[in-house]
């Protein structure tokens, strides 16, 4: 059985202000979030492409979904890109650190981000990511995504996609992917996560 619900995301409305975005709650289903969060990896703060972790069965099966063609043809679809072919890259996240979530509108390799956010329900202040309508302000949003209970984020990358969160400490589970404008930029950043992945666990150890 599918994890992804396409047609719930053939059938969301596409926000286009302060730029292109959907936000879907609940677009994995109850039961399937809970069989994906008492299989993912205990990891430290920052970013890890999935070579660097241990990948459980559902972890691998929601991957190779979030990899099928249905999500990228109705991501194309929805925000008018053309995606097939583009290299794309993934990376986990398990833990928040305090100076997280500082507002950036993500790099200009990137051209689609995704974020399935991957935790029960969230009951803190912080760590709700902010769909910001400029780069200096964090409390001027057009929308707020407590990053709970399967809910997906997907926008398109622009040079004011603002987005940021107030400061949290703690748990919180996502998955990110991003289609990029070439398999070069895509190999830079894989390095670039690779490499602190290494040294976080040099620093753990």
């Amino acid at each position: 059985m599918a994890l992804l619900n396409i047609d719930r995301l053939e059938a969301e409305k596409l926000h286009t202000e302060p730029y292109e975005h959907v936000i879907i709650p609940g677009f994995l289903s109850p039961d399937k979030l809970r069989n994906v969060v008492s299989n993912y990896p205990k990891l430290q703060g920052g970013s890890y492409p999935l070579e660097d972790v241990p990948m459980t069965a559902v972890l691998k099966e929601l991957v190779e979904e979030l990899d099928g063609p249905a999500f990228e043809q109705a991501i194309e679809r929805k925000f008018g890109v053309e995606l097939a072919g583009r290299p794309k890259m993934y990376s986990l996240r398990g833990y928040c650190r305090s100076g997280d979530g500082k507002i950036h509108t993500d790099s200009k390799d990137k051209i689609i981000t995704v974020l399935l956010y991957l935790n029960d329900d969230w009951g803190a202040g912080g760590g709700r990511l902010r769909v910001l309508r400029s780069g200096t302000d964090l409390d001027d949003y057009a929308a707020e995504v407590p990053p709970d209970n399967g809910t997906l984020l997907i926008f398109k990358r622009s040079e004011n996609s603002w987005h940021g969160h107030e400061s949290f400490e703690g748990q919180r589970r996502s998955i990110q992917m991003n289609w990029m404008v070439s398999e070069g930029k895509r190999g830079f950043h894989k390095i670039r996560h690779h490499i602190s992945a290494k040294l976080k666990k040099l620093m753990a150890a």
